[in-house]
């Protein structure tokens, strides 16, 4: 069962990022489909199982707000290009969470690393090791928004 789940979710979603319905292209859609179920279903399926409706839904609404963070990130990165002094103080800042599982601690790191102008080098022992490339980054790392935002999605007391 869980092969046949994995499988039509991976199918739907190639499909609806392909939007492509020609024969040739739907049968590598099914093929590789059917790779990836193969390898992976005991994973997608059963790692999620446990998995409570209302922390999907958090995660499901958590996605538009961090497309709107990234947008926000990526204005900051063109001012910053466009400005003659380019105004960037690249450091690597050490923050502590309070995450504990590993999908909240990738959530975490696969966030902050898709925001522009910053990247996740090192998760482990309640840091996290992040490279921001100016002050507004740094903050925003600091402030730990994304982690409050997670910490919902996973349904724990990690606060």
């Amino acid at each position: 069962m869980s092969f046949i789940i994995t499988f039509l979710s991976v199918l739907i979603f190639w499909i609806l990022l392909s939007g492509e319905f020609s024969g040739l292209l739907l049968g590598f859609a099914v093929l590789y489909s059917l790779l990836v179920a193969y390898f992976t279903h005991d994973l997608f399926v059963e790692k999620f199982r446990g998995y409570k409706i209302r922390q999907f839904v958090k995660f499901l609404l958590y996605i538009p707000w961090l497309l709107w963070q990234i947008i926000i990130a990526n204005v900051q990165i063109v001012r910053i290009v466009i400005d003659p002094k380019m105004p960037i103080d690249p450091e690597m800042v050490y923050c502590k969470t309070s995450l504990k599982t590993d999908l909240g601690l990738t959530l975490l790191g696969n966030s902050i690393t898709l925001t522009p102008g910053t990247v996740t080098v090192d998760i482990g022992d309640g840091e996290i090791l992040v490279h921001g490339i100016g002050e507004d980054h740094k903050l925003a790392i600091i402030d730990q928004e994304i982690e409050k935002k997670i910490i919902e999605i996973e349904g724990t007391d990690n606060v």
